[in-house]
């Protein structure tokens, strides 16, 4: 659940003024087209363990700003969450008809379990713990696997604010419902992780499910590249 970029650095923003020029026309300069602002709903939030900054505008497309939609899935019941990992959205089935919709990020774990679970417990700003095959992979990982104790939390911490962890029988299905700190992951699929989503947007999450709640992971297939 985890992506090389976040041990390799943040990369370096380019600050942008009113004066910026996209391109040229007869030699008069153009303003850049201006980003869409983001909804209040995705600003800092100061009152957090660790303060969450605001996501940038023009990183994440307006279709994958959570939202509320008539309910696609009448089939479940209320309370229900539906994943629907080949289209990157999230669905949390409402009382009223309605459905609050999220976009999510999508990693391999993301595509290689499907079916029904249950939401067998929540944390607020969980640990991570690299699994050993990760770390097998890629050994810097070490000092962040189960038997050195995980990754604190944190930031930076790949599972984000929240974490929800889903269980199939009894049994862990290893497949999570997290933060991330990578707001440019949403409506993609990267080469590791479960669902992600915006921090914001776990935390919304987090605040609806109750332990116990059904999960719904529907089939998808995995893009070419994470094959």
């Amino acid at each position: 659940m985890i992506t090389r970029r976040i041990f390799m650095g943040a990369a370096a923003s380019v600050a942008l003024s009113g004066c910026t020029t996209a391109g040229t026309n007869g030699g008069i300069a153009v303003p850049a087209a201006p980003k869409p602002a983001m909804p209040d709903y995705y600003g800092p939030v100061p009152d957090e363990l660790f303060p969450i900054p605001a996501v940038p505008a023009g990183v994440v497309p307006e279709r994958y700003w959570r939202t509320t939609v008539d309910n696609p899935y009448p089939q479940f019941a209320p309370g229900t969450v539906v994943v629907d990992p080949g289209r990157f959205y999230l669905h949390h089935i409402e009382r009223d008809g309605s459905a609050t919709r999220y976009g999510v990020g999508v990693g391999k774990q993301g595509f290689s379990w499907a079916g029904n679970a249950v939401v067998q417990y929540k944390r607020k700003w969980p640990r991570w713990k690299a699994p050993d095959d990760m770390v097998a992979r890629n050994p810097e990982l070490a000092p962040y696997s189960v038997a050195a104790g995980g990754m604190d939390p944190g930031l930076m911490n790949p599972l984000g604010a929240r974490a929800l962890y889903l269980f199939e029988n009894g049994k862990d299905t290893l497949y999570r419902l997290h933060g991330n700190p990578e707001a440019d992951s949403i409506g993609k699929a990267v080469s590791s992780g479960c669902i992600r989503l915006l921090n914001q947007d776990v935390i919304d999450l987090h605040d609806r499910v109750r332990d116990g709640s059904r999960v719904v992971v529907l089939n998808a297939s995995m893009p070419d590249g994470l094959a």
